[in-house]
This record gives C-alpha cells, sequence and structure tokens, in this order.
C-alpha cells in the first residue's frame, strides 16, 4: 500500500517542490528591485582643481562628471586624488571607478598593497595619473567621469580633487624633481625630438630607501603603475639612488613612452631588512611614511658617429702592437742573419763550441798547423774572444784552448764527461731496465742540478709531449665556448622580452646597446684579447720555425745550449688568452652571478699554464703531462662552481674546500722537493716518521736543498694564510678568491724564478728588462680600473647600481673597458717576458745552466 501510494502521488509532490523554488526566486527577485529602486544614484558636473568632500553608503552613488580640451601639440597629464577620512574603512573600501573615451580605471580606498610572504600594506591616501589616449584632431574635448561606491551601509567620509599636471612632458636635458609613494606613483611623457633616436633616462634620488622601481612603458592604457603590475610590460629595474635605462627609438612606434617610478612597499628587492611577520594571515600592517623624492632627466645618447670612433680606437691600439712586433722582427732578422752559427763539421768529429775550446785538440793529430790556426779563427768569431783577436794571436788562442782542455780533463776525472751527461747515453751502458731507473734517482736527488740533468729525454717526445697541451686546450675552448655562447644568447633574450633589468649587472650609465645586445662596448673591448692572444702565438711560431730550421743545419746553440725550447706550453698559453676574451665577452653579454665562472675559467687556466711553463724551463723531463694538469685544472673549475651554488655562508663548504687546499699544498710540495721521487702509498705515513727521527729528531740536519725549502715554506705559509682567511671571512666571491689564491701562487714562484736566476750569475737582457718593467706597469694601471667598481653582483641590482660611473674614454667606454684593454696587454707582456726572460742562456751549454 505505501509503495502504490508513493507511486501515485510522486508526480504531485515533484510539481509542488517546484513551485516552491519559483515562487522563492521570485521574491527574492522582488526585494532586490525594491531595494536597488531605493538606492540613488547622482551624477554631478565637477570641475578640475576643485576638492570634493563627499560620504558614500550602500545606498547612494555618486559620479563625478569632467570635462577638458586636448590639444595634439600640447600634452597634459590629469591626476585623481583621493582621501579616505573615516576610521575602519579597511573592512569596507570605497571603489573608484574613472571612465575613459579609451580606458577604465578602477582602484579601492584604502588601496591595499602586498608585500612579500603576502604581506598587506592599507594606504588611505591614494593618487593616481589618468593615462591619455591619442588624438587625432588639433584640439578636442574629452569627457570622463568618476563613480564613487561601496557596499557598506554606513557613511564613509572621502575627498576627491582632479588636477592637471602641467610637467607632464619631459624635456631632453632638463631636470625635473617629483615625489611619489606607493599608493601615489608618478609617470610623464617623453616624445622623441627630431634627430634623436637613443636617449638614456635617468632616475636619481638623495634618499636610498624606500625601494623604487623605474619602467619604461609604451603610450598605451592601462598604464601599470602599481607594485604588484609595474612589471607586466615594458623595460624596469628596481633602484635606491639611481637607475638608468637606454631607450632607443624603433622599440617605440609612437616615438614616445612614458617614464614610470613606482614606490616598492617593501625594501627587500633593494636589500633592505626584511620586516616583522604579521601575527594573523590578515592582519594589516602600517607602511607609514614611505614617501621618496626622486628627480629625472633623459639626454641624449651616443651618435653612430661615436660607435665607429670607438671601434677605430680599439682596433687602432691593438693593430699597434702588430706594427712594433714586425719591426722588432725585422730588427732581430738582421742581427740573426749577421751572426754565424757554429755546426757540426762531420759525424764523429766534435764541433769547436764556444764552451769547450780545447775540444779541436782532440783531432789535432788530424789538421795541419794552418788548419787548427784557420778553424779556430773562424769558429771564434762567434763569442767572447773577438774577431781581431782571433786574427791576429792564432797561436796564443790555440795555448789557450789546450790549457782550458787540460783543465777539462782533471775535472772529468771524478765524474762522468759532458758528453755522457747529455742524451747521448748507450744503450750497452745499462743492464736492464732497473739500472736506468737507479741512475735517474741518483741524477735527480743531487744537491746540485743543471738542466742537462734534466734534459735527457728524446727531443722529439717531449715536443710532442708538450704539443698535447696546445690541442686539448683547443678541444676544451670549442665545447666550453659553445654552451656558453647559448647560454648567454638566452639570457639576453629573457631580458629583451621580459624587459627585466635586474637579470643582468650592467654599468647602465654607459652601457650602449647594439642590435640585441645591452652593452656593446663591454663586448667590445674584450678584442684585445683575441687579438693579442693571436700576436703572441704569431710570436711563439716564428721563433718555432727558426728554432726548427737550426735544429735541421745542426746549430750547436740549438742541440747543446740554453733552455731546451718546447713551444707547446706557450701555444696552449697563447689560445688560453683568446679564449679568455671570448668567454669574457660572453659574461658581459649578461653579467650575473651564474655566469661568472665563464669569465674566470681560463684565467686559472692561465696562471696554471704560466706556473707550468716556468717549471718546465729548468725540468723538461719531469714537467706535468697535459692529461695531469688539465685534470687539476678541471677539478679547480668544479670547485669555482661549487663555490658560487654552496659557497655563500656556507661553513661545511668552507672547512672541506681548506682542508683539501691545505692538503693539496702539502702533496705538491714534496712533490717539487723531492722532485718527483717518492711514492704516495700505504707506507707513506711510515716513511715520514722515519724522516721526521732521522733528520730532526736524532741529528738535527738542515735540508739537503735550501733554495727548494725556502720556496715550499713560503708556499705554503702564503696557501695557509689564504685557506685561513677563507675559513674565517667566507667571502662571496669565491670564484675570484679561488682566482687569487692562483695569482699569488704564481705571483711568488716567478719572484723566486727571477731572484734564483740572479743569484745564478744569469743575467736579463734588455729585451726581457723592457717587457719585465712595462708589464709590471700596464698591470699597476690595470689592477687601478679594475678595482673601481662599477657594478657588483654581490649585492642587489639596485646596490650595484649605485656603482655606476659614465663614460671616461670617447663616451663609449668605461673604467672596466679601460681595464678590459689594459689587462689583455699585461698579460701579453707577461707572456712575452716568459718567453724572452731565458734569452741569456741561448749561448750557454746546459750543464752550465742550473736548476733551481
Amino acid at each position: 500500500m505505501v509503495l502504490r501510494s508513493g507511486c501515485k502521488f510522486g508526480p504531485v509532490l515533484v510539481w509542488f517542490r517546484l513551485g516552491y523554488v519559483v515562487l522563492l526566486w521570485l521574491c527574492v527577485t522582488h526585494l532586490r528591485c525594491a531595494r536597488a529602486e531605493t538606492k540613488t544614484v547622482v551624477q554631478k558636473d565637477a570641475e578640475f582643481d576643485v576638492t570634493y568632500n563627499d560620504t558614500v553608503t550602500s545606498d547612494n552613488q555618486t559620479i563625478y562628471a569632467f570635462n577638458h580640451t586636448v590639444s595634439r601639440n600640447k600634452t597634459e597629464g590629469v591626476r585623481v586624488t583621493v582621501d579616505v577620512l573615516s576610521e575602519g574603512a579597511e573592512s569596507s573600501p570605497i571603489l573608484f571607478v574613472v571612465r575613459q573615451k579609451q580606458a577604465v580605471l578602477s582602484f579601492q580606498v584604502p588601496l591595499i598593497l602586498r608585500g612579500l610572504y603576502q604581506r598587506k600594506y592599507p594606504y588611505a591616501h591614494v593618487g593616481r595619473t589618468l593615462c591619455q589616449p591619442p588624438t587625432r584632431s588639433l584640439t578636442e574635448t574629452q569627457y570622463f567621469f568618476v563613480d564613487v561606491s561601496t557596499l557598506s551601509s554606513l557613511g564613509t567620509h572621502y575627498q576627491l580633487r582632479i588636477s592637471r599636471v602641467d610637467s607632464f612632458t619631459l624635456h631632453t636635458d632638463k631636470k625635473f624633481s617629483f615625489t611619489a609613494s606607493p599608493s601615489q606613483p608618478q609617470y610623464f611623457k617623453y616624445v622623441f625630438p627630431d634627430g634623436v633616436d637613443t636617449v638614456i633616462v635617468k632616475v636619481n634620488s638623495e634618499m636610498t630607501f624606500p625601494c623604487s622601481v623605474m619602467s619604461i612603458q609604451d603610450i598605451q592604457c592601462p598604464v601599470y603603475d602599481l607594485d604588484n603590475n609595474v612589471a607586466f610590460i615594458g623595460m624596469y629595474q628596481t633602484m635606491t639612488k639611481t637607475a638608468a635605462i637606454t631607450v632607443q627609438r624603433k622599440d617605440f612606434p609612437s616615438n614616445s613612452f612614458y617614464v614610470v617610478v613606482v614606490v616598492k612597499t617593501e625594501d627587500e628587492a633593494c636589500g633592505g631588512p626584511l620586516r616583522f611577520y604579521p601575527l594573523r594571515p590578515d592582519e594589516l600592517i602600517d607602511a607609514g611614511n614611505r614617501s621618496k623624492t626622486l628627480d629625472v632627466v633623459v639626454s641624449p645618447a651616443i651618435s653612430s658617429d661615436v660607435y665607429v670612433m670607438g671601434m677605430l680606437f680599439c682596433l687602432g691600439i691593438f693593430l699597434s702592437f702588430y706594427l712594433l712586433t714586425f719591426l722588432v722582427a725585422c730588427v732581430e732578422n738582421k742581427r740573426s742573419v749577421d751572426r754565424p752559427t757554429v755546426v757540426y763539421r762531420k759525424p764523429g768529429v766534435t764541433p769547436v763550441s764556444p764552451y769547450e775550446y780545447g775540444s779541436f785538440v782532440d783531432n789535432a793529430s788530424t789538421l795541419s798547423s794552418e788548419a787548427i790556426t784557420d778553424s779556430i779563427a773562424s769558429d771564434a768569431n762567434y763569442r767572447y774572444m773577438g774577431q781581431e783577436t782571433l786574427k791576429r794571436r792564432p797561436f796564443l788562442t790555440a795555448i789557450h784552448h789546450v790549457a782550458i782542455r787540460i783543465e777539462r780533463s782533471l775535472e772529468s776525472v771524478a765524474g762522468r764527461s759532458r758528453q755522457e751527461s747529455l742524451s747521448s747515453i748507450e744503450e750497452d751502458d745499462y743492464d736492464t731496465l732497473a739500472d736506468i731507473d737507479s741512475d735517474k734517482n741518483i741524477v735527480r736527488t743531487k744537491k746540485y742540478l743543471c738542466v742537462s740533468d734534466l734534459a735527457r729525454k728524446d727531443k722529439r717526445v717531449l715536443s710532442k709531449k708538450y704539443q698535447i697541451y696546445f690541442w686539448n686546450i683547443v678541444t676544451i675552448g670549442v665545447f666550453y665556448a659553445l654552451p656558453v655562447i647559448q647560454l648567454v644568447i638566452t639570457y639576453q633574450t629573457v631580458v629583451n622580452v621580459t624587459g627585466n633589468q635586474d637579470i643582468c649587472y650592467y654599468n647602465f650609465l654607459c652601457a650602449h646597446p647594439l642590435g640585441n645586445l645591452s652593452a656593446f662596448n663591454n663586448i667590445l673591448s674584450n678584442l684585445g684579447y683575441v687579438m693579442l692572444g693571436l700576436l703572441f702565438l704569431l710570436i711563439v711560431l716564428q721563433r718555432d720555425i727558426i728554432h726548427s730550421r737550426a735544429l735541421d743545419r745542426n746549430d750547436l746553440n740549438a742541440l747543446e745550449c740554453g733552455i731546451p725550447k718546447h713551444f707547446g706550453l706557450f701555444y696552449a698559453m697563447g689560445t688560453a688568452l683568446m679564449m679568455e676574451g671570448l668567454l669574457s665577452a660572453c659574461y658581459h653579454v649578461c653579467p650575473n652571478y651564474t655566469n661568472f665562472q665563464f669569465d674566470t675559467s681560463f684565467m686559472y687556466m692561465i696562471a696554471g699554464l704560466c706556473v707550468l711553463k716556468l717549471y718546465q724551463k729548468r725540468h723538461p723531463d719531469i714537467n706535468a703531462s697535459a692529461y695531469t694538469a688539465y685534470a687539476c685544472l678541471a677539478a679547480v673549475i668544479f670547485f669555482s662552481v661549487l663555490g658560487v651554488v654552496f659557497g655563500k655562508g656556507n661553513m661545511v663548504f668552507w672547512i672541506v674546500f681548506s682542508v683539501l687546499h691545505i692538503l693539496a699544498t702539502m702533496l705538491l710540495s714534496t712533490q717539487l722537493y723531492y722532485m718527483g721521487r717518492w711514492r704516495l702509498n700505504s707506507g707513506i705515513l711510515r716513511r715520514i716518521v722515519y724522516v721526521i727521527y732521522t733528520d730532526c729528531i736524532r741529528q738535527c740536519s738542515g735540508p739537503m736543498y735550501i733554495d727548494r725549502m725556502v720556496l715550499l715554506v713560503m708556499g705554503n705559509i702564503v696557501n695557509w694564510s689564504l685557506a685561513a682567511y677563507g675559513l674565517l671571512k667566507t667571502p662571496n666571491d669565491f670564484a675570484s678568491y679561488l682566482l687569487a689564491i692562483a695569482i699569488c701562487n704564481l705571483l711568488l714562484y716567478f719572484a723566486f724564478y727571477i731572484i734564483m736566476k740572479l743569484r745564478s750569475g744569469e743575467r736579463i737582457q734588455c729585451m726581457a728588462m723592457v717587457c719585465i718593467l712595462f708589464t709590471a706597469v700596464v698591470w699597476g694601471f690595470a689592477l687601478f680600473f679594475f678595482f673601481q667598481g662599477l657594478s657588483t653582483w654581490q649585492k642587489t641590482p639596485a646596490e650595484s647600481r649605485e656603482h655606476n660611473r659614465d663614460c671616461i674614454v670617447l663616451s663609449f667606454f668605461d673604467d672596466h673597458d679601460i681595464w678590459h684593454f689594459l689587462s689583455s696587454i699585461a698579460m701579453f707582456g707577461s707572456f712575452l717576458v716568459l718567453l724572452t726572460m731565458d734569452d741569456d742562456l741561448d749561448n750557454v751549454q746546459r750543464d752550465k745552466i742550473f736548476v733551481f
């Protein structure tokens, strides 16, 4: 029965419920219409520069109607200023809607702006500038309306004022001052004058805080002039005391743009302190007084003629080095043509050399007296005795050589002869490979070593070994540079598309764009590294060719005199200098902390190669292989990347790095002191304890190699001090700290080399001395410009811009560009020093050249 009745009356209940819903909807609609009929809408004809005091509730709405004449030849801004005078208006704000011909602007008062972590700041005083739609007629009357409404049933008292902004248009090279706050942003219009295609907009303030934003926007509505939307369009950058943006006409079809200045609600973006957290998520924070006085000036940028002059200036400086090098090469070539050479006469006959004049006595039995005299006279023209002396006194000269030969023979009784100490060792002199190793140990552990002791390996093998340095660095450079170029192009594209100029740390007061590049002058100034690196490669190639020709004609000086000439490391140094220029240019496409290692990676390479070249000069047989050297440099670059990512304030990283730094210094010191004649294995601790017991405890004996010990002790003091400094100070710029370690070690070893060279009775020739003095002076000036600090990514972009300065050379190059010029010249000079500093030994036999 229940089921049947339910089925019978079910449709009736459904229609009853539907009717109830319809009736309820009609009642609600009727109530809304009745309420709307009770709401009063009042429209008033209003005037400019009149303050209107009124009260608004949910029952009334006020519309203020304004009209003004707009002229195509004169632009005037219109500004709306609103104050809410009632207390507790945050819970029921007033809505202001400004209706214009082509735009609608709406905002509530109190204006709620959000900061970091969505903290809310209310502003009861609001001022906004209306955008100006373009007009085609000469004069036009435009109307706009201000609607004032609220949903609060309680009356809210407010003040409204509409005023004209007479100084709405900025003029070229004319400063204009104004005041802005987070709720009262300001913007002004600038029109490109005829003949000006690029301008620099500069905004300055005497106040560091509050933090502000300067934006460049196209002439369109709406204008984004609040902290929460200023980054939506155009170009923008944060600022404390200064900001500068270069604007090009081609980016603005209307030949005009807006300069918008917004004061931020918080200062964290500019490096200011982080304010307290609100107690409740919906709590409103009093922002306080955040008004800021600023001034803006728009100046024409440089013309295309300045670009051309800058390029010609850059090319002229470095091409002059090519010209000077060509002149010096011509002079040296003329001298080398006039200088005779000493060659082997025939196999089996020992040649006459400058240091063993008595060698001809061995063959005296096969030569006539006239042949002996002629041979002495002709060969001795090359050295010491002088041409006239040998020609006038051949008999006395022969007696002199005989005496020298007898003395040399007596000295050779206690040891090997010179010929045996060089690479002319027969295989029959050794029974097994172990004997050769034993002989190597004996030679390298002598108290006083000569270059001949460490130049016993085959020259062709060593030459191929050191050529690997060049080919490896070319390979490294190609595979390193390609992704770097791709990455910086992406950076530049992001900057151009988003307009966020806080991404890159330029010197904005001297950043000259060209095409899509924002700072072409900083890229152009790196040309010196490439051109001078190429010039150094040409100089090394010339020396390499001259040396090869001397070897082909069996020149005695090339075979047995001077420092062994291996040019692979020099080629690698020149290539590294060119790569430094390329990667430095890539870094300056968009300089920031994430790609700074691009600028420093090949600086590590250059420092390491210079140290290796200094060591190779006196230790050609035991210098590190290319694979080992580049593996160590790769480890350095790896730590550089880790330092950039994790090094800032991370004490664990600094402890690990300092420990590894000290251990690496100790291992390298041991390697250098024992000339590689030690082994790192399980017995190393036992051998260390034994050496300490025998040399320090059992008997106090001094070090066997005093000079090496002095160098290594000083090196350990310097490196341990740098490790302690890093552990205590934890510098933010880890890449520069790591580079400072490399440079300090290079300078220490170079100073030791020069001192030991002079102590050994060697001298520095005129050309090398000129290079040393010139390089030292240039390095001094270069470091002066380097430490000017035009920008720094260790701070926020706004703080970095406080260090920006104007151009100082040709209105095109700044201080950092001058650093690029001078440092490239100084590096080139440093390479020349390494290339020429031992030219005085080219005529000295290798068994007379000391190792240190």
